[in-house]
């Protein structure tokens, strides 16, 4: 129990789920949005608050916070949207008021063990592959986080024979406290978020804290393939556990012959055949061999891994395929948000490909993303905010085959008019969707919805 008021900031789908854990917990909450827009009402955040709204231990302030207000408060929850050096962020640590997660708030809560998942790219594939594994070997298993189910709204689930699978994002690792995974994984680390986190160190770091809080009894598994995450090895916590596509290893999870082993003291146990997956290109194998580390390491027999990973399809938006018309097949890969992501899409395209790309400005470097396009791409078609920085990019690359359109139905109908049979429309934008949609699954559905109707 908290001995004063839990500040609440933020009124999206995190901060009305924190609200609602904390009410239905006794506590007393404020929850508070600066407003700036003016978009938001107490009457409309009631409504999305449900019976949580009209509970006598919740007050709602919209505007500027106070001294005085602070003065109520034992910590506050802060959503991951919000930067950790918002003005109104900083007057709250200057009163030495601890500033949580969304994710810290709900293991306060945690009654089961955890698996956190991160890293800049695969995390929602690996995610959902580790929870159905883990619900083959543990029905009272559930997937949360960064997928797109707040923690918070599923903690109350939890029991001591619960396992929680948790997909967690720099943003949200910025702030924990106490948030302690008995597996957790680091799958890659490729400069993304520089408009939050202002450097790559910053941005790694908060991903490497996924195991501050991790003692000898727990595990991480970590990509050996990739030299970025594997400079940050010496400052993890926890029993290190690696993973490779490339390199045979004599601990780990490893590709030989064809198959996935795990190797301990050089000794091999067989997991399954590559062959009979279902996901495509290189990164999905590394989604899997990291899948089967966390999974192996939480006690599942590997006949139940192997079975789920041969049965699992993929996720949506992540090189989905949607439809072929004319001969020419179309992939939603909506959920490649930063260049490096959008390489995998690429690289798993195998006819030549009129690629879609551009939205909200995240600061990247777009460079080695075209360097990628290997004579696969026949034309990069771009709209958002980020199109000019793009085509500038391309052209200094030596790509010049680019078209500029106002919107994701314009870019549908100019790769339906021009595309020829044998060849791919590739949704895979290297950037956030942000100021064009909500989010990169409303993106992605309005990608399918415009194939569909073709």
């Amino acid at each position: 129990m908290f001995d004063k008021k839990v500040l609440v900031a933020g009124c999206g789908r995190s901060g009305i789920c924190a609200t609602k854990l904390l009410i239905e917990k006794g506590e007393e909450v404020i929850l508070f949005d600066e407003n700036k827009k003016g978009e938001l009402s107490a009457d409309k955040i009631k409504e999305n608050l449900g019976e949580a709204g009209n509970s006598s231990k919740l007050e709602i302030f919209l505007g500027q916070l106070t001294g005085e207000l602070l003065d109520e408060v034992s910590v506050m929850v802060i959503s991951p949207g919000i930067p950790t050096d918002a003005s109104f962020v900083l007057s709250v640590k200057e009163k030495d008021i601890p500033v949580w997660s969304e994710i810290e708030l709900a293991y306060y809560y945690e009654k089961g063990t955890v698996v956190a998942i991160t890293g800049t790219n695969g995390k929602t594939t690996t995610t959902s592959l580790v929870g159905e594994i883990m619900k083959a070997h543990n029905p009272n298993s559930y997937v949360v986080g960064n997928i797109g189910i707040p923690y918070t709204q599923q903690v109350v689930n939890t029991s001591d024979k619960s396992v929680t699978v948790a997909e967690v994002s720099s943003f949200q690792l910025e702030t924990i406290i106490s948030f302690k995974p008995h597996v957790s994984a680091i799958l890659n680390l490729t400069p993304d978020h520089l408009d939050r986190h202002y450097t790559f160190e910053n941005y790694a770091r908060c991903k490497a804290d996924v195991t501050k809080n991790q003692t000898d009894d727990d595990y991480v598994i970590v990509n050996y393939d990739d030299p970025e995450t594997m400079k940050w090895v010496d400052k993890l916590s926890g029993n290190v556990i690696y993973f490779s596509r490339l390199t045979q290893l004599d601990n780990g999870v490893c590709v030989k012959d064809g198959s996935v082993y795990v190797y301990e003291n050089n000794i091999s146990t067989w997991v399954l055949d590559l062959k009979d997956i279902q996901i495509l290109g290189d990164h999905n194998v590394e989604n899997v061999l990291a899948a089967v580390g966390i999974t192996y390491y939480m006690g599942v027999p590997v006949s139940t891994i192997g079975k789920a990973c041969t049965e699992f399809k993929g996720v949506p938006h992540r090189i989905e395929y949607v439809k072929t018309v004319n001969g020419v097949e179309y992939y939603n890969d909506s959920k490649g948000t930063n260049p490096d992501a959008a390489i995998k899409g690429i690289k798993a395209m195998k006819s030549k490909t009129y690629l879609i790309g551009g939205g909200y400005d995240k600061k990247s470097s777009y460079d080695e993303w075209i360097d990628s396009f290997d004579g696969k791409v026949k034309k990069l078609v771009l709209l958002g905010q980020t199109a000019s920085d793009i085509d500038k990019s391309a052209r200094s690359r030596g790509f010049v085959d680019t078209v500029f359109v106002k919107s994701l139905e314009e870019a549908v109908k100019y790769c339906y008019d021009m595309a020829e049979p044998g060849e791919c429309v590739l949704l895979s934008p290297a950037c956030a969707s942000w100021g064009m949609f909500d989010n990169y699954e409303q993106r992605g559905d309005m990608f399918k919805e415009y194939v569909n109707k073709l």
